[in-house]
């Protein structure tokens, strides 16, 4: 008999004269009711086992953690909080569970350290499921939303040989061994002999890619994993994620903030439509999670409240310049109660003033635009006055900047310049710089971390927890 999903029972208008679900144990209480879960959905379904007329060792076998199939009967329950349950007549244990080594038990109430050195088994607790169902419909709604608009989806290189950030931290990908590793005349490593027959690496960014794709195809966005070897042990950083990065022909930078205020207004409101159920369950494990925190470290907005934020305001539009004076002459700097004091112009704003700027200050989504050139990358187009670009990052509360973006260098003299400064090989780039020789126009794009996205819409603390197996210095387990 082919069974049906937990939520779909969950969901019916009628009773079932018989029906089958196959699922984990999630509780089994008084040797008579199972807590069922699929995945399908947050919610169990209860399962009523006939304990007299079941064999004493198939009951010894109902654990936590064990998977099993029931039939029965589909009938109205007469417990609390539940429509339906499962009036079982037949019971089939199909993976047994050492209660004793199990690692994920509900009421032991693991800690979410514990749950990252076990993340191959905590996506079946409540928080993890939900996370993982609110993950899966983001990324829908990320592709929903560039498909409805006529994008075409670019998969751009993960093996690159050149680096977008110009950061320089970037893993090597090499074919050559360790030990005897070819060397030219002058004792460098002979590339030539690799694989690739040059030095290359993990991507850091589809973007340069992208852009020569929106230069013939007007309109496109890449959805893929990144790789990032910076050295960081935060909350926010991974050194694998994912990132949604759209690239837009004839765009300017306004019209790159349209479409990133858009983009991201839909995509919270389609998935607050489809998973009601794990952002209610979420909000309440945040609200439990904030009791533990003394009162200053709370955040005031419940995470509804917060999606909700985002959606009906419209994101302020801000110079840098505006918010140096803003932050400069605030009572936080003025009193040091920063970490980093603003003094001058050109400093680079951290997580603290972005969030000023949202909660305190305008008390609604930011974006800050033309920002100090010095401080941002290469491709990023220079204004008139010469030492800013057009460059925009979006803030929102509780998280800081959240995406990243500018107006390309379509000027083929000006990058030039701007790459011979910063040391960057004008030859390794050559295909990226054949964009500006061979019918450049003004374009735009930006950059949003689906992590950070997700770490957002789920109200979660530590981006380790909205990834399935997070990659972090010292942590490549699973």
């Amino acid at each position: 008999m082919k069974h049906t999903k937990v939520k779909d029972l969950l969901e019916s208008t009628k009773t079932l004269h018989e029906v089958n679900a196959k699922g984990w144990v999630r509780t089994f209480r008084n040797n008579q009711f199972i807590a069922l879960n699929d995945g399908s959905t947050l919610q169990n379904i209860q399962c009523v086992v006939d304990f007299e007329n079941t064999p004493e060792d198939t009951l010894k076998r109902i654990t936590t953690g064990a998977a099993v199939s029931v039939t029965g009967e589909l009938v109205e329950s007469k417990g609390a909080g539940q429509k339906f349950e499962i009036q079982v007549s037949k019971l089939e244990i199909l993976g047994d569970c050492d209660a004793e080594k199990f690692p994920i038990q509900p009421k032991n109430k693991p800690s979410l350290d514990f749950l990252r050195e076990n993340a191959h088994l905590r996506v079946r607790t409540n928080a993890f499921g939900a996370i993982m169902r609110v993950r899966s419909v983001l990324s829908f709604a990320v592709h929903s939303y560039f498909q409805e608009k006529g994008f075409v989806y670019v998969n751009t290189p993960i093996i690159t040989g050149s680096d977008a950030e110009g950061a320089g931290e970037m893993f090597k990908v090499t074919a050559l061994p360790f030990d005897n590793t070819p060397r030219t005349e002058e004792g460098k490593v002979n590339y030539k002999e690799d694989f690739f027959e040059k030095e290359t690496n993990l991507t850091v960014s589809g973007q340069l890619e992208a852009e020569t794709y929106a230069m013939a195809l007007g309109q496109v966005y890449t959805f893929g994993p990144t790789f990032r070897a910076e050295n960081s042990n935060t909350s926010r950083h991974l050194a694998e994620f994912w990132m949604i990065e759209p690239e837009v022909a004839f765009n300017n930078l306004d019209d790159n903030m349209d479409l990133a205020e858009d983009f991201i207004q839909y995509v919270i409101k389609y998935t607050m439509e489809k998973c009601a159920d794990d952002l209610k369950f979420l909000e309440g494990r945040l609200l439990d999670e904030e009791k533990s925190k003394p009162a200053a470290e709370r955040s005031e907005l419940a995470l509804m409240d917060k999606l909700n934020f985002v959606l009906e305001n419209n994101f302020k539009r801000v110079s840098y310049t505006e918010a140096i004076d803003i932050l400069r002459n605030s009572t936080p700097n003025k009193k040091k109660k920063f970490n980093y004091i603003i003094n001058e112009w050109g400093a680079d704003l951290q997580s603290e003033h972005e969030r000023f700027l949202v909660e305190k200050h305008f008390k609604c989504p930011v974006i800050l635009f033309d920002y100090p050139a010095n401080i941002k990358a290469f491709y990023m187009r220079l204004n008139e006055d010469g030492k800013t670009v057009r460059a925009m990052d979006i803030l929102f509360p509780g998280i800081g900047e959240i995406v990243g973006g500018s107006q390309r260098e379509e000027r083929y003299d000006v990058l030039i310049e701007k790459m011979k400064a910063l040391g960057i090989d004008e030859e390794e780039l050559s295909w990226y710089l054949d964009t500006r020789r061979f019918g450049s126009a003004v374009h735009s794009g930006f950059g949003l971390g689906f992590e950070r996205l997700v770490l957002f819409v789920t109200g979660m603390t530590n981006i380790r927890d909205v990834i399935p197996f997070p990659r972090t210095p010292g942590n490549a387990e699973f």
